[in-house]
């Protein structure tokens, strides 16, 4: 039996001492996976420049349709997070949300850019819609136009409202929340941070983790 091992490993076939040195796949290394891509600065510039250009009556459905649907840079608990700090602080919702973003992505260079993007159509469009409204303002279709406009505004919002709220709103606690905000701010006229701060402090109690019961 020996003769015929040596012969078979003179044949070239692997003694059981040579398959016991040869590695197996499983032990070889696995290559780690590859980094995510950096998103680029033009590519931030392009994103806020088409969301400022076609940002009509209201920011917000524009904002999360750019953000969050097309190119996936927040889910909707980041973006409802980001708007919440947005809507606290002083400045317009677009332009803080630029900044956040923009700074979240690639540091303050990206904020810079994001902030330049989504102003720029806005400026311009205003300088061109400006020296047509003092000539024409008051024209019956450009005020039946301006009314159309804001109606369809609203319905922006209000559908970007229900999206959010579905996938933000967990509890019945949550719809309380929503509730005293609204009335907060437009029965007792309540300034909109104060409101935040009260209601974020109210559910931050609620929301705080459970002591285990022994």
């Amino acid at each position: 039996m020996a003769r015929i091992r040596r012969h078979q490993d003179r044949d070239g076939l692997p003694s059981a001492r040579q398959s016991a040195r040869q590695p197996r796949m499983s032990d070889a290394a696995v290559p780690p996976a590859a980094a995510p891509v950096p998103v680029t600065l033009l590519r931030i510039f392009i994103e806020f420049l088409i969301i400022g250009g076609t940002s009509f009556g209201g920011v917000v459905p524009y904002l999360r349709g750019g953000l969050v649907t097309r190119t996936g840079w927040l889910d909707d608990r980041e973006f409802v997070e980001m708007l919440s700090i947005c809507q606290s602080l002083p400045g317009l919702n677009a332009t803080n949300m630029a900044v956040l973003v923009g700074q979240k992505l690639r540091g303050p260079l990206g904020a810079l850019v994001a902030i330049v993007a989504m102003c720029l159509p806005g400026a311009l469009l205003m300088y061109i819609v400006g020296i047509f409204y003092r000539q024409h303002g008051d024209h019956a279709a450009v005020t039946g136009a301006l009314k159309g406009v804001a109606a369809a505004a609203v319905g922006l919002i209000l559908s970007t409202v229900v999206q959010l709220g579905k996938k933000s709103l967990d509890s019945s606690a949550d719809f309380i929340f929503v509730v005293v905000t609204v009335v907060a701010v437009m029965g007792f006229h309540v300034s909109v941070p104060v409101a935040l701060l009260g209601v974020g402090a109210a559910a931050i109690l609620w929301h705080r983790p459970k002591a285990p019961t022994p």
